[in-house]
């Protein structure tokens, strides 16, 4: 046996420049993807603390709350992608079948949903309009969907799902509200959020469904944010079909390596 660092050489089945070259192609891409899963999982844990989901009067609701979403995925993209690090570098079959499999069963699922998603289309923008006027109706109530609703308006320059008119469905902006903010709209909604350019003014939406569209378009944005969000994608759309095909083409590539690498252990083994 020849020794190349850790790695033993049978003289019969010879590892050639290429095999170490994606052996270790692999074990970086997956080092890659362990550090961005541990910021993923960090970014969870960080987002349930800062909440104070742990603390009694909440910790029966953490179950419902959109960071431990995020804490699984980064836990899971963790996982899977240490396991195919160890795995390559110690040449453990058992975890590299584990990998490789899991890696299969990822793409396979992306197919599916893929496909459903092309074919289900008018209904997945019914869901998101419902899923919009939800998150409009706990505004105030879920600092998780205010801050998701806050980004998609401030960002997309909207207000509402399909007009400014929808937040009359949120209790502290229908106009039969007794607070301040009745017949208002949210200072995401404004044109110009700052007073003065420095001060954010989280008043500037009130009072602004009494306004007629002409008198309104200077205060807020009147277009609706499913909308703009449809639109957003077939403005990016290029970018968008980018980065999914190199996405799937590098799970693609790490399957067939990981299968290439299993393939040269097993002839190694015999």
């Amino acid at each position: 046996f020849q020794v190349f660092g850790k790695l033993k050489i049978h003289p019969c089945y010879g590892y050639s420049f290429m095999d170490y070259f994606l052996k270790y192609f692999l074990i970086m891409c997956n080092l890659l993807f362990t550090v961005l899963g541990l910021l993923i999982l960090a970014l969870g844990v960080w987002g349930l603390i800062s909440k104070e989901s742990f603390a009694q009067e909440k910790i029966s609701s953490i179950g419902t709350d959109p960071m431990l979403v995020v804490l699984s995925v980064g836990f899971l993209l963790t996982a899977l992608c240490l396991s195919g690090c160890v795995g390559a570098l110690r040449e453990n079959r058992c975890l590299l079948k584990l990998f490789s499999a899991t890696v299969l069963v990822l793409i396979a699922v992306q197919v599916i949903v893929a496909i459903v998603a092309h074919t289900l289309q008018d209904q997945i923008e019914g869901n998101l309009r419902s899923g919009m006027l939800v998150a409009m109706a706990r505004y105030q109530d879920d600092l998780d969907l205010r801050f998701i609703t806050d980004e998609i308006q401030s960002n997309l320059q909207c207000c509402g799902v399909d007009n400014y008119r929808d937040w009359e469905i949120n209790i502290y902006y229908n106009c039969s509200a007794p607070g301040v903010l009745a017949c208002g709209v949210p200072a995401t909604c404004c044109v110009d959020p700052l007073e003065n350019g420095t001060v954010w003014n989280s008043q500037c939406g009130v009072g602004a469904q009494l306004l007629d569209e002409f008198t309104a378009q200077s205060v807020i944005f009147l277009g609706g944010c499913l909308g703009e969000i449809f639109r957003w994608i077939e403005h990016h759309e290029g970018l968008i079909g980018i980065i999914v095909t190199v996405v799937f083409g590098v799970q693609i590539l790490i399957l067939f390596i990981t299968i290439r690498l299993l393939e040269r252990i097993n002839r190694h083994k015999v």
